[in-house]
């Protein structure tokens, strides 16, 4: 049975209502760079701000205006096609005299800047995203900003719970990769077969969050997690949980959650034991992951957002913050929101 139902970190804090996303202008994101191209090689990097367009959109639109194949269009994540959202993308480019031309045309999105780099632009080559979301609709906003003040104020003290949000885990996209697993599905484009096998995996990953929380563990190490420090992405076991617990309540590292596949680094003890009871109660077995060929890896467990703020901007809220790759914002919002 599918559960997609999520806690809240801060349950005992009212949220602020409203809506979010009543225009793209509402919803504006940003990548922050792992590295800027250098200037020479034969991939083009193009930076780009795109508007009710998805990622896949623009990549398609690049391939046509090209003339590349899609395979040859590179990109570091996906934004959301309700949003004003700036991104780059690497195109491995025919002809370097035409980019000029070509680019002098574009007319379904803004190019900021482009240049040369040696190598493609791929998944995950990111630090994260800068977000400005507006909250509109709210019944009284001056106490919606007090709620949003004392949430903001947990939040930057314990952190929060690292969901995959609804854009990837619902109802539709998780069936459908467990029919995958299972091998009722088949799916002949790699890439949706995979996104959506990755949404289960996300489901999963979710739950095992849930858990945690429920346990009381979100706050604790449990010994035998998988940690990650915050400033190098190191990993390791957690052995000493006493020693650990002072780093994790200082904001130095985070346990990790399993994203099930026969290559995930597995977690020990006590740890283990909680990963163990999530696949346990789910649809699939670790014999279904082998069979798919599903790697797995692990996930941040916590985030922390400190430059998380909110401000009023007229009968509006405008919260602002930076999140870590494959961090989502909704999930934020949601926590602020209630």
């Amino acid at each position: 049975m599918i559960d997609l139902s999520l806690p809240y970190i801060t349950a005992e804090l009212n949220g602020t209502g409203g809506e979010i996303k009543q225009t793209p202008e509402h919803f504006i994101v940003e990548e922050i760079p792992l590295y800027k191209p250098i200037g020479k090689g034969v991939h083009l990097y193009i930076n780009i701000t795109k508007r009710n367009l998805t990622t896949r959109d623009v990549q398609r639109k690049l391939a046509k205006l090209f003339n590349v194949s899609i395979k040859n269009i590179g990109y570091a994540g996906l934004k959301d096609k309700f949003s004003v959202a700036t991104q780059t993308f690497s195109i491995l480019v025919n002809n370097k005299d035409s980019v000029n031309e070509i680019i002098s045309n574009i007319r379904d999105f803004k190019v900021n800047w482009y240049k040369f780099h040696t190598n493609k632009l791929r998944i995950g080559h990111l630090l994260g995203n800068k977000f400005i979301v507006t909250i509109t609709n709210l019944k009284d906003p001056e106490n919606a900003l007090k709620n949003a003040k004392k949430i903001i104020s947990k939040l930057k003290q314990i952190g929060l719970p690292n969901f995959y949000g609804e854009q990837r885990v619902n109802e539709k996209n998780v069936e459908q990769g467990l029919a995958i697993i299972k091998g009722a599905l088949k799916i002949k484009n790699k890439w949706l077969k995979k996104y959506l096998i990755s949404c289960y995996q996300g489901y999963l990953c979710n739950r095992y969050l849930v858990k945690r929380i429920e346990t009381g563990n979100f706050t604790k190490l449990l010994k035998g997690d998988i940690a990650k420090k915050y400033d190098t992405g190191g990993m390791f076991v957690v052995n000493d949980v006493e020693k650990e617990q002072k780093r994790y309540e200082n904001h130095e590292i985070s346990f990790t959650c399993p994203v099930y596949g026969i290559k995930m680094w597995y977690a020990e003890d006590k740890s283990k034991e909680l990963e163990d009871q999530v696949i346990n109660e789910s649809d699939i077995s670790m014999t279904d992951l082998k069979k798919q060929k599903i790697k797995g890896t692990r996930r941040l467990g916590r985030i922390l957002i400190p430059d998380l703020d909110a401000r009023l901007n007229n009968n509006d809220i405008i919260v602002s913050f930076s999140l870590p790759k494959g961090a989502f914002a909704t999930i934020v919002l949601r926590e602020i929101m209630k």
